[in-house]
């Protein structure tokens, strides 16, 4: 499917979705209600609709969060990384076969980089997940980055608590790649998991130290055929740096293993080691600090945005931004000068 074409239907359903909304032909509390009970189309209504930043859905989306907060919290948020060509989409399908298989329903939110021109979603994530896609206990949806981090910051979290409320017990939030956006995933998840390639020192010296402690394990894929030794001494490597690092979560000592997505080998211990993970930081109260801490965060979050939002919607202000910007371009305005002008009555 084309950035165009996906974009199309994007616009066709946000108004469908909003219309019904707007005429009051959905009340909040039955939208709310219709989550609750696995409606699948009011899930993405729902996340449909706390996605938009038009001031009339705001109040609506906050009502629906509002609702939906007593079914929320008791899934295992599980956050996926990794450079290009590490084999996401294949080890999320892998391990997500493997939770439906033992009853699980599983939410997989993909952070999609959006096309700069159209708009329009790049992964193609129901694609990539062909077989996951189609599985009754299995919701993906893509949450479209549109260039900002901070847009998908907002979007996530919100999005993460209305599948709770649909009874999924398990969310994969997966990343693009490693980069600024994964200290924003890191504050939304329960377990970070950065899935990396084979290449041993070459690898370790691409690899940010700072993206290594924010993880909680990672994982080697492609550990298969003449690629197998070199995983096990990638992940030698890795362990052995590991000790030298601060680990992502108290208590918790990052683990390095090494698995093979496409043949599905490795799958069942990745998920032991995440029970194992849960269990500890759950009876050790980390669990509970670390819920807390991340609702905090996004409340201040929600508050830079909210005030950003409102400072840009102040009536001529966009215009103001345009002249200003040009001035600054052109060097006739001092980058201080035209903030000091936007913020003068």
């Amino acid at each position: 499917m084309s950035d165009i074409n996906h974009s199309s239907q994007q616009k066709r359903l946000k108004k469908r979705v909003f219309k019904k909304i707007d005429n009051d032909e959905w009340s909040i509390e039955e939208l709310a209600q219709s989550i609750i009970n696995g409606d699948r189309k009011a899930l993405a209504s729902g996340i449909t609709l706390v996605e938009s930043r038009a001031n009339k859905h705001r109040k609506k989306a906050a009502q629906l969060i509002q609702l939906l907060l007593p079914n929320t919290g008791k899934s295992i948020r599980i956050g996926i990384t990794g450079v290009p060509g590490a084999g996401k989409s294949t080890w999320i399908e892998a391990f997500g076969k493997k939770l439906v298989q033992e009853d699980h329903k599983i939410a997989v939110l993909a952070i999609d980089p959006s096309s700069s021109l159209s708009g329009g979603s790049i992964l193609g994530d129901k694609t990539r997940m062909e077989e996951l896609s189609h599985h009754q206990n299995v919701f993906i949806r893509p949450s479209p980055t549109a260039g900002t981090l901070g847009g998908v910051h907002r979007m996530t979290r919100e999005t993460i608590l209305l599948c709770e409320a649909a009874s999924y017990d398990i969310i994969l939030v997966e990343t693009v790649g490693v980069g600024q956006s994964e200290v924003m995933v890191r504050g939304m998840v329960d377990f970070f998991l950065l899935l990396a390639l084979t290449g041993g020192g070459d690898e370790l010296q691409g690899m940010k130290k700072g993206i290594m402690e924010l993880v909680d394990a990672i994982v080697i894929n492609k550990a298969d055929g003449d690629n197998k030794v070199r995983a096990t001494k990638a992940r030698n490597e890795y362990r052995q740096l590991l000790h030298y690092l601060q680990p992502a979560t108290k208590g918790w000592q990052t683990k390095a293993i090494t698995c093979s997505a496409i043949k599905g080998e490795g799958i069942v211990e990745i998920w032991e080691l995440i029970e194992r993970f849960i269990e500890e930081i759950s009876e050790s109260g980390v669990m509970e600090d670390r819920r807390k801490s991340q609702s905090l965060d996004w409340m201040k979050q929600m508050i830079h945005d909210r005030l950003f939002d409102e400072f840009m919607n102040i009536d001529g202000r966009k215009e103001e931004l345009r002249r200003l910007k040009e001035g600054v371009i052109v060097g006739e305005v001092s980058p201080a000068e035209a903030v000091e002008t936007l913020f003068t009555p």
